[in-house]
């Protein structure tokens, strides 16, 4: 059994490895700056320095022509203008790249081949920075793109000048063990490393995937729905799983370790695995799907998205609720588009008892099938419902076949389009009146009261 000596002594010892290790990188890194000293060398960081300036002088005078004659391709693809674009924005370093590798070329012809090894170097790190910036720019994150950048500028720097084994000791060499993995830096850059590479081709591959299945007419919207959230689980979880094989981690040691996590965070996320299971029962059961029109309480809209904790759920007047999966599972919704898209609307008006009902029931269903919204192939009826106070009272019944449309702005051209026909008809609509009577005499005095 190990005791607190003992652990003090391996991170003793693992502090002596990384002192050791610092410094032979610190010597080779001033091993390498006492070489360029040498004054050949400063003469090749002196033609460096000319070269860039020259190629500072030849994007500024021929920049602007070359951007001009960019602007004149009009008729070409857009690929190919952007990619003359990305052109235009590196044309110092591509002029800097051309003129360092000529003048190698020319200094390996007229003189020794040791007299441009430093420009060689520099003329490879240029190069290989160019190439990666036009890599990278395949990238359509900006975060992503800047990490992946300055990632690759560092290791191509390291490899180039032969530094990198020994950086890859130092920052092997700062780290922890825990059982049988050992955590360091470079386990952590690795990682970054190779998990970046794998989600990015797993968003690619999802996309790519996502954007066939959507044009796919024979899919059911509900169904690609859940089809594309398969496939963007089964490609990010390969992705992290491959990504944490490939540095070596054995998960069957974090086995026990996870389930008690995933024990404790069910009991936290209750609601949130509820509704996402719930969003999974929608999409299977496809009781909803996007562009149908429920009512949800005082909720009327449109299902704009499903998404894998709410649905999306826009209104008339422009508002987007972000309803809970769990409340249309639990919840009594109304789907005005569920089979079909035909929807009966009723509305109620009341007219005098000296109208005859018959031509108010004739004038009242030609009036709504005036409307431009209401269906002609459809019967609209009119029907007698009640004897009231003042007046017979009425329901109409009409169908649309657009309800995203509106109800609420319908109704209220059906109500316009039947005071118009009332008023060309004399049919008139009564409101309750009440006769106040004002009896003359005395007034009755107010009773005293009892001491």
């Amino acid at each position: 059994m190990r005791g607190p000596d003992d652990a003090v002594a391996e991170t003793r010892r693992d502090f002596d490895e990384v002192i050791s290790i610092g410094s032979d990188v610190l010597g080779q890194v001033q091993a390498t700056i006492e070489g360029l000293l040498r004054t050949w060398n400063l003469y090749q960081i002196g033609i460096a320095l000319a070269l860039l300036l020259l190629a500072h002088i030849l994007r500024a005078v021929l920049g602007p022509r070359i951007r001009a004659w960019m602007g004149a391709r009009h008729d070409w693809p857009k690929w190919r203008l952007r990619i003359l674009a990305i052109i235009h924005q590196r044309l110092r370093a591509i002029f800097f790249v051309g003129l360092i590798w000529a003048t190698i070329f020319v200094m390996r012809e007229v003189t020794w081949p040791s007299r441009s090894y430093l420009l060689s170097i520099i003329g490879t790190l240029a190069f290989a920075w160019l190439t990666i910036v036009f890599l990278t720019r395949l990238i359509k994150s900006p975060t992503l793109r800047k990490f992946v950048r300055y990632g690759a500028w560092a290791y191509v720097t390291l490899l180039i000048l032969n530094l990198l084994e020994p950086a890859e000791q130092l920052l092997d060499s700062a780290g922890f063990t825990v059982g049988e993995i050992r955590f360091s830096l470079l386990l952590l850059i690795q990682a970054l490393v190779i998990l970046g590479v794998l989600i990015t081709l797993a968003r690619f591959l999802t996309k790519t995937t996502s954007s066939r299945i959507k044009a796919n007419e024979d899919i059911s919207p509900s169904m690609q729905v859940l089809i594309v959230k398969g496939v963007q689980v089964a490609f990010y979880g390969a992705a992290f799983f491959l990504g944490v094989r490939a540095l070596g981690i054995d998960l069957t040691g974090l086995a026990v370790l996870s389930g008690a996590i995933g024990v404790g965070i069910g009991f936290g996320l209750q609601k949130v695995v509820s509704n996402l299971v719930s969003g999974v029962i929608i999409l299977l059961d496809k009781s909803i799907k996007p562009g149908d029109v429920i009512s949800l309480g005082d909720t009327f809209g449109w299902i704009n998205s499903l998404g894998a904790r709410y649905v999306s759920v826009v209104t008339r007047d422009g508002r987007e609720y972000l309803i809970p999966n769990e409340d249309l599972i639990t919840g009594q919704v109304v789907n005005w588009s569920h089979s079909n898209e035909f929807v009966r609307l009723d509305i109620y008006f009341g007219t005098a008892y000296h109208d005859n009902p018959h031509d108010v029931r004739r004038i009242a269903i030609e009036a709504a099938q005036s409307v431009d919204r209401v269906l002609t192939n459809r019967n609209t009826v009119c029907h007698i419902v009640n004897f009231g106070d003042s007046s017979v009272d009425y329901i109409l019944r009409f169908w649309i076949k657009d309800p995203t449309g509106g109800l609420t702005n319908i109704r209220g051209n059906v109500y316009l389009a039947l005071w118009d026909a009332f008023q060309e008809n004399g049919i008139s609509i009564p409101f309750p009146q009440r006769e106040v009577k004002v009896l003359e005499g005395e007034m009755p005095k107010p009773a005293t009261p009892n001491p």
